[in-house]
């Protein structure tokens, strides 16, 4: 119990940092991800490394934006008070999976938001920070701050392998 009441007043305490950052940020801007077809949104739910190689869990999603995300959601939600997807977008997840890839030792990974230090002010906004994929799983397995698993990502993959991952920043 005592946790999760930690829990709570250290997500919100990230939120109101989060919140007062966004205008810091401006400069650099939000930009959609640019989809292409061997690219896949998808929830990181676990990572494993085997015999030296990096493994993770995803659940595959829909992810929408914009006016997109506004009909995906006028369709599906049919609620005569909201006419338009919450922050401005959508995800589908109609059906739960665990599909697990390998990533490529070399794969380029970017992310919007993590713990870099251990404090929760330093956890800030700076979009599209590269990062190596070892420091990923290092950043992945800390889960205090920032829990990567609340976040989307888009997976890029070819022949089978995961060789890009980008963070999704959702408000």
């Amino acid at each position: 119990m005592k946790r999760s009441v930690w829990r709570l007043g250290a997500m919100l305490l990230l939120i109101l940092v989060t919140m007062t950052t966004v205008g810091v940020a401006s400069s650099n801007n939000y930009e959609p991800v640019q989809h292409a077809s061997n690219q896949e949104a998808a929830y990181i739910n676990g990572l494993k490394i085997r015999d030296g190689k990096v493994y993770l869990e995803v659940d595959p999603i829909e992810w929408y934006e914009g006016e997109e995300a506004n009909q995906i959601f006028r369709e599906r939600e049919q609620d005569p008070d909201m006419t338009e997807a919450p922050d401005g977008y959508y995800i589908v997840n109609d059906t739960e999976e665990n599909i697990v890839l390998p990533v490529a030792d070399d794969a380029e990974v970017l992310l919007q938001l993590y713990d870099h230090t251990g404090r929760y002010e330093d956890a800030q906004i700076s979009w599209n920070q590269l990062v190596s994929l070892n420091k990923f799983t290092e950043i992945y397995r800390k889960d205090d701050i920032v829990d990567m698993k609340w976040f989307p990502f888009h997976i890029t993959i070819e022949d089978g392998v995961v060789v890009k991952l980008i963070q999704q920043y959702v408000p």
